[in-house]
């Protein structure tokens, strides 16, 4: 999937330079209009079906991403380990402290709901299109973490932190990280 997506990225990135560093200088140099050469109908094919094989393989990962992220999803009663956001655990004692874990997305949501988004900036009122997507991207990454603690054997993981950071547009990073431990039985 990724090799295809990186054959339409490519045909995408080289028809666009094709046409914007030789067919636009040429039709601009031309007073006359001549046909087309044949470089640059080829050149627009690229581009177009560069876009569309990025889309398609996009589109064929998310649906893959959704079957992933349902399995991916814990509730409370499934988790075997505790999570706190305090360095110490009520009433047990850490016996060994593992190693810092740590889960990580980048989610975004679709331009359909990013567009409601922006109506409801305008009009105000909660965005719960943005609310709904870092809820759901923060337990994808809280699940990653705890997926890495339970291979490490870890009993619960403290000192727990949450941080966001905006990468492009609508998408945002979220990062979830603490400190796998051991605690006495």
């Amino acid at each position: 999937m990724k090799i295809l997506r990186y054959i339409g990225s490519l045909a995408f990135v080289l028809g666009l330079f094709t046409l914007m560093f030789a067919a636009m200088p040429w039709h601009v140099m031309i007073e006359d209009d001549p046909p087309i050469p044949w470089i640059f109908r080829i050149a627009i094919f690229c581009v177009l079906g560069g876009i569309l094989l990025v889309m398609l393989t996009v589109a064929l990962e998310v649906k893959k991403n959704i079957i992933l992220k349902k399995e991916l999803i814990l509730t409370e009663s499934q988790r075997k380990i505790s999570l706190m956001t305090s360095s110490e655990i009520p009433n047990q004692k850490i016996n060994k402290v593992l190693d810092l874990v740590q889960g990580q997305t980048v989610y975004a949501i679709w331009v359909g709901k990013d567009l409601s988004a922006v109506v409801r900036l305008i009009l105000g009122g909660e965005l719960n299109e943005y609310t709904d997507m870092m809820g759901k991207a923060r337990k994808l990454a809280t699940n990653r973490m705890i997926v890495k603690a339970e291979k490490m054997g870890a009993d619960a993981i403290i000192n727990i932190r949450y941080m966001t950071t905006s990468v492009i547009g609508s998408a945002a990073e979220l990062l979830v990280y603490g400190t796998a431990v051991k605690i006495d039985k």
